[in-house]
């Protein structure tokens, strides 16, 4: 093993029992293996997704956190891509670039995406990147910091929802083509963090956004971001028609991975519309709405879940930019080992977006 500075023999991870029992436990550093780099961690988020109960306990106990950038500190065997040294955002799975599902774009179908994962996780003071994970391992730009660099895989994901919900404008968006979302109207439903993402992105390209949400600090934040208007969920629909003449929405993103929020999305899209299903509804649920007036107005309902390389650098590059930082964003930094109080923190809503950081060597 090749190293860059001298390593401990242990460290310390967050191992999360249950939504209300999370643990810091001292681990033996991850062993490489041939091709393996190992990252000692600067920064790592806690997702959305982690604050859902019925998703963390069907996976306890585990090292939760798969929104982590670092710096490469050691490889074993052939030497990596980039240099020991170099700071990184590592995704916690990756597709082998070479199969069906890859080369038609649809990397979450891979094989190897499904198989592959950081060890033992984010949350920890080192993770091993497997050698089959460093296809979608990305350099930071040194302007950006780990705060920063720990949003690649969020924003990843949001990239990827906008390319489901809007094709053909974000494309051209991403491509650099300004006001590319010019004329669309795109309808957020909750604005945390994953919500405020898909409101900077868009309104950047310069699309009309609303957006809905319980908290009015969080609706300020929409706004601050780019929201034409905001609302409370109870006043959504009928502003959403007044501001839009009837027309209602282009694209609805359903944050909240309820019934009565999908129900909501499918009755704000306009005619020929898509209703974006960003956050699952918990298993064995199910949602009513009105069949057959979504039918006669051609109404799409797609889901997005996770995303691969071509939407990581996609978020990189937006982070670069300036478009979403953690800056913008609020989001609040908590020194690890506190991950239970930026953990408890988030799902009360207290912060918008909790990113642990650790301690530079």
């Amino acid at each position: 093993m090749t190293t860059f500075e001298p390593l401990p023999e242990t460290m310390r991870a967050a191992v999360m029992y249950d939504v209300d029992d999370i643990r810091i436990e001292e681990r033996r550093l991850p062993g490489l293996r041939p091709g393996d780099v190992l990252v000692r961690t600067g920064a790592s988020g806690v997702c959305s997704g982690d604050l859902m109960p019925w998703y963390v306990r069907r996976k306890a106990p585990f090292v939760f956190g798969h929104e982590p950038a670092g710096t490469l500190v050691a490889y074993a065997g052939e030497e990596p891509p980039m240099p020991l040294g170099t700071r990184i955002f590592a995704h916690h799975h990756a597709p082998c670039l070479h199969c069906d599902a890859c080369r038609a774009g649809r990397f979450v179908h891979c094989a190897t995406w499904r198989a592959t994962a950081l060890d033992p996780g984010g949350m920890a003071e080192y993770f091993r990147v497997p050698r089959a994970n460093l296809t979608d391992t990305l350099a930071l730009p040194e302007h950006l910091s780990f705060l920063d660099g720990s949003l690649v895989e969020p924003l990843a994901c949001v990239v990827k929802s906008l390319r489901r919900a809007l094709p053909h404008g974000v494309e051209a968006a991403l491509r650099g083509k300004p006001g590319a979302l010019t004329g669309t109207t795109l309808y957020v439903i909750g604005a945390g963090a994953m919500g405020l993402m898909h409101v900077a992105v868009a309104a950047a390209a310069g699309a009309r956004v609303f957006a809905s949400d319980f908290h009015a600090g969080r609706r300020a934040a929409a706004e601050g971001l780019g929201a034409a208007e905001t609302f409370p969920p109870g006043e959504a629909a009928e502003r959403l028609a007044d501001l839009t003449a009837g027309r209602l929405a282009d694209a609805v993103i359903c944050g909240p991975g309820s019934p009565a929020a999908l129900a909501h999305a499918v009755e704000a899209v306009g005619a020929d519309g898509t209703v974006l299903m960003f956050t699952p509804i918990e298993p064995d649920e199910r949602f009513a709405f009105d069949q057959s007036r979504a039918y006669f107005r051609d109404v799409r309902l797609v889901s997005s879940y996770s995303c691969g390389p071509a939407d990581t650098a996609a978020a990189l590059d937006l982070i670069a930019a300036g478009t979403v930082t953690a800056r913008r964003l609020a989001a609040q930094s908590f020194r690890f080992p506190h991950v239970a109080d930026a953990y408890a923190r988030m799902s009360a809503a207290d912060v918008v977006k909790a990113i642990v950081t650790f301690d530079p060597v």
